[in-house]
């Protein structure tokens, strides 16, 4: 990594609100070639709205969010797919396409994006599958295969076009310990080797600090910490104590009822009595 560079991903000022509730509030950070960013924190906290902003599936309501040094927020759908090219993404779900086969799925991007032959796909998808330890599994459907093979093959797509960054969100949850390692060093070859970045969005503590050069942890839709492992790790901040420990008691709330935690910006008032109308709305 070298800091003289330009980031890859520069996030400045990010603001998205979800009528009057601010659910990321100025958030800003950089990411450069070969780091590999852990973004972290409790449920609720932001986490996958701000890579849906970083992808560009999402619009901020102010700030700025540039990849390779372009402004993906203001760019058209046309646009962002050239982007898209060059970085590739793990759903937390695995997301594959249940009619195809497992090589079928990896070869997607390949058939979209490239001039490349039948042969050479066929070549490059048993390499990806190689590298998750799915050798031999082209010709099962998604249906024949068990969760956590599932996001392997989700991996191997995100890697089919050998991209120059990796956005995971929550690429180890579903995985034995010992395929959790394999994924974990597979992130760290391509990003020491290779020099890919890579964002990932994970509750796995021991994942998280195997694999992060920089980490960041949400909370109340901002930055609540941000360094490197070591300094999260020793941070005297009580919330990050409590998260990285795994700790029921502390600063983040377990209960998050309106009536114990109506200051916390995680719980948005909503009266039942207007929920229950609008059941009832669309029921008749």
């Amino acid at each position: 990594m070298n800091s003289n560079e330009p980031p890859i991903i520069e996030v400045i000022d990010l603001v998205h609100q979800f009528g009057e509730r601010a659910v990321l509030n100025d958030i800003s950070f950089n990411v450069h070639r070969g780091e590999t960013l852990v973004i972290m924190g409790g449920s609720g906290c932001g986490k996958s709205t701000l890579l849906r902003h970083m992808i560009g599936s999402m619009k901020p309501t102010s700030g700025s969010v540039k990849i390779f040094g372009e402004e993906i927020a203001a760019m058209k759908e046309s646009e962002i797919g050239r982007v898209r090219q060059r970085f590739g993404m793990l759903f937390q779900s695995g997301a594959l396409l249940a009619s195809l086969t497992v090589g079928e799925n990896v070869s997607l991007p390949l058939f979209q994006h490239t001039d490349k032959s039948a042969d050479e796909i066929e070549a490059i998808v048993k390499q990806k599958l190689e590298m998750v330890g799915l050798t031999g599994f082209e010709d099962l459907k998604p249906a024949e295969i068990s969760g956590g093979m599932k996001k392997r093959v989700g991996l191997a797509r995100a890697l089919a076009l050998d991209p120059e960054l990796l956005f995971s969100d929550e690429p180890t949850s579903g995985l034995d310990p010992i395929m959790t390692a394999v994924v974990d060093q597979l992130t760290l070859k391509l990003a020491r080797g290779s020099h890919m970045s890579a964002v990932v969005v994970s509750h796995d503590m021991t994942s998280a600090f195997r694999i992060a050069t920089r980490m960041i942890m949400l909370g109340h839709g901002s930055i609540v910490a941000q360094g490197t492992p070591e300094e999260i790790r020793t941070s005297t901040n009580p919330e990050v104590h409590q998260f990285i420990n795994g700790e029921a008691d502390g600063p983040i709330p377990l209960n998050l009822s309106q009536d114990k935690h109506e200051d916390h910006q995680c719980v948005k008032p909503r009266p039942f009595a207007l929920a229950r109308y609008r059941f009832h709305h669309k029921s008749s």
